[in-house]
C-alpha cells in the first residue's frame, strides 16, 4: 500500500486552528494540575491529532498519564487487554504506513499505559517520518523511562540522537547497546563513528526541499558550499511563513550571540505564527524582561559612575517599569498555573516592592508551600505584616525565618535577624531586641546601625 504521510495533518495549520489547541492546551494544563487526569488527558489528546509535531503537547499528554499512574512504568490494570484492539490498529497502520492512524491509535493504547515500549516507538516511526524530531525522541525516551538498558531501544534512539546531531546522548545509548550485546558490531561501528563526528554541525543545502533530502543525499557536500544556518532558515521561513518552529530557530542563533532585538522580533513573528501558542508567549516574554533587567544594569552603573541625579532618577525610573513588567508577568502565570507555588512566591515579592503590602500576603502565604523559598517567604510576610501595622504576625513570621534560613551566614538571616532586633526594640521587648541584634552584630558588626541600636539598649537598662 502506498506511503499515506503526506496527509493534511503534516502541512501547516492555521492561526485560527493553534488558538483552538492552544485554548485547549491550557485547559488541560488546569485540570492535570487540579488532578482531573482524565478529562486534561482527553484535551490533551485532541491538542496532540490536531499538532502531532508540537513538543509540548506530547511532553504534557505523557506527563500527566505518568502521574495518573504514579510513575509506576505499567499503567492502569488490565491495560493489555484494554488496548488490545487499539494496539492491533497500531500494527495494521505501521504496515500500511498510514502514520496519522499510527499516532491516533497510539494516543489510544498509551492511555491504559504510558510506558508501552512497542507503542512508543512505533509513534516514534511516524514521528520520524514526519520529520517531527523533537517528539520523536520524545516517545524514544518516554520507551527509555521503562526499560533503560533495553538494547532495542537504546538502539532506536541512539540513531535518532545521532540524525538529530545530538553525539554525546547518542553514544551514551550506544554504550548501553554494547553493554546488553557485547559483541554487537553495529553499536561499536555507531560508536566509533559518533567520536568522530560530534564536533562537526550538518545543515541542510540550498536546494533541499526538507530535512529528509539532506538525510537521503550526505554525499552532495562535493556540490558546493553550504549555506549558513541563518541563511538556511531564513530560506525556509521564506518557503512556509505560518511555520513557528524556522522562527524560533533563528531566534536561537541570534539569543546564543547575545543579539536581543532580533530575537524579539523573531519571537514576535513565530507567536503570530502559532496563533498564540503560550510556550512562545511566556518565551517572549522571558526575553522582554531580560532586555529590560539589561537596561537597569546599564543605569545603575551609569548612577554609581557619574552620581548626578539624572542618573539616579533615570536609574529608580527603570527599576520602577521592571517590577511593574514583572508583576503582571506573574500575575498572568500565577493565573494560569494556579499550583505553581514558585510564580506565587515571585508574584508576593513584586506585590511587596511595588509597596501592595496586602495584596502580597495571599501569595505569599501559599507560596510557603516551597520547601526552596520557605525562609525568603516568610521573611518578605513579615515586612508585609509589619507595613499595616500587625506587629505580633511579622514577629512571628521573622522568628520562623530564622528558623528555616538556619545558621548559615547569608544576606537573607542578616536582614532577618535586623527586622526582628528591631521591630523587638520597638515593641520595648529590649531582652528579645538584644537577642537579634547580638547574633546580627557577631554575623557582621558593621552591618547597618546595629551597633548604635546595640548602645541605645545598653543606655536603656543602665537608665533603669
Amino acid at each position: 500500500m502506498a506511503d499515506q504521510s503526506a496527509s493534511a495533518s503534516n502541512g501547516p495549520i492555521s492561526p485560527a486552528k493553534r488558538r483552538r489547541l492552544q485554548q485547549a492546551f491550557e485547559h488541560a494544563n488546569k485540570m492535570s494540575s487540579a488532578g482531573n487526569f482524565d478529562y486534561a488527558t482527553e484535551l490533551y489528546t485532541q491538542c496532540v491529532l490536531g499538532d502531532p509535531g508540537n513538543l509540548l503537547y506530547v511532553a504534557n499528554f505523557l506527563g500527566n498519564l505518568q502521574k495518573k499512574y504514579n510513575n509506576n512504568k505499567k499503567g492502569g490494570k488490565l491495560a493489555g487487554v484494554r488496548s488490545a484492539g487499539a494496539k492491533g490498529a497500531v500494527k495494521k497502520a505501521l504496515v500500511q504506513k498510514n502514520w496519522d492512524a499510527v499516532i491516533k491509535n497510539g494516543l489510544e493504547v498509551l492511555k491504559y499505559n504510558p510506558w508501552d515500549v512497542s507503542t512508543l516507538t512505533a509513534m516514534a516511526r511516524a514521528c520520524e517520518e514526519r520529520e517531527h524530531d523533537e517528539c520523536e525522541l520524545a516517545y524514544l525516551k518516554a520507551a527509555l523511562e521503562a526499560n533503560i538498558n533495553d538494547p532495542e531501544i537504546n538502539r532506536l534512539a541512539g540513531k535518532a540522537l545521532a540524525r538529530q546531531g545530538k553525539f554525546d546522548e547518542a553514544i551514551i545509548c550506544w554504550h548501553r547497546v554494547t553493554k546488553a550485546k557485547p559483541d554487537d558490531a553495529e553499536a561499536k561501528r555507531a560508536i566509533g563513528d559518533l567520536t568522530v563526528e560530534k564536533t562537526i554541525h550538518k545543515g541542510g543545502y540550498e536546494e533541499a526541499e526538507s530535512s529528509r533530502d539532506v538525510r537521503a543525499n550526505p554525499q552532495d557536500d562535493a556540490r558546493g558550499p553550504q549555506l549558513t544556518p541563518e541563511r538556511q532558515l531564513e530560506k525556509a521561513i521564506e518557503k512556509d511563513p505560518a511555520d513557528p518552529s524556522n522562527y524560533l530557530k533563528l531566534a536561537q542563533l541570534y539569543e546564543q550571540r547575545e543579539e536581543l532585538e532580533k530575537v524579539e522580533e523573531l519571537l514576535q513573528k513565530a507567536l503570530d505564527a502559532s496563533g498564540g501558542d503560550i510556550a512562545i508567549r511566556e518565551r517572549l516574554e522571558d526575553l522582554q524582561i531580560r532586555r529590560k533587567a539589561r537596561q537597569v544594569a546599564q543605569a545603575k552603573q551609569r548612577a554609581v559612575a557619574e552620581k548626578t541625579q539624572e542618573a539616579v532618577n533615570l536609574y529608580r525610573k527603570l527599576v520602577a517599569d521592571l517590577n511593574r513588567m514583572e508583576l503582571e508577568l506573574y500575575r498572568d502565570r500565577v493565573e494560569r498555573y494556579p499550583n505553581n507555588v514558585a510564580y506565587r512566591f515571585e508574584l508576593g515579592l513584586r506585590l511587596k516592592r511595588a509597596g501592595m503590602y496586602r495584596e502580597a500576603i495571599e501569595p505569599l502565604q501559599k507560596a510557603r508551600e516551597d520547601p526552596r523559598h520557605k525562609g525568603e517567604v516568610l521573611l518578605a510576610l513579615g515586612e508585609c505584616f509589619q507595613q499595616i501595622k500587625q506587629y505580633r504576625l511579622a514577629m512571628s513570621n521573622y522568628e520562623a525565618s530564622l528558623k528555616a534560613l538556619g545558621d548559615k551566614d547569608s544576606e537573607e538571616r542578616k536582614r532577618a535577624l535586623y527586622l526582628a532586633g528591631c521591630l523587638a526594640q520597638g515593641l520595648k521587648e529590649f531582652d528579645k531586641a538584644e537577642a537579634y541584634l547580638t547574633q546580627l552584630a557577631e554575623l557582621d558588626f558593621s552591618y547597618r546601625d546595629v551597633a548604635q541600636r546595640l548602645d541605645k539598649i545598653a543606655q536603656i537598662r543602665d537608665k533603669g
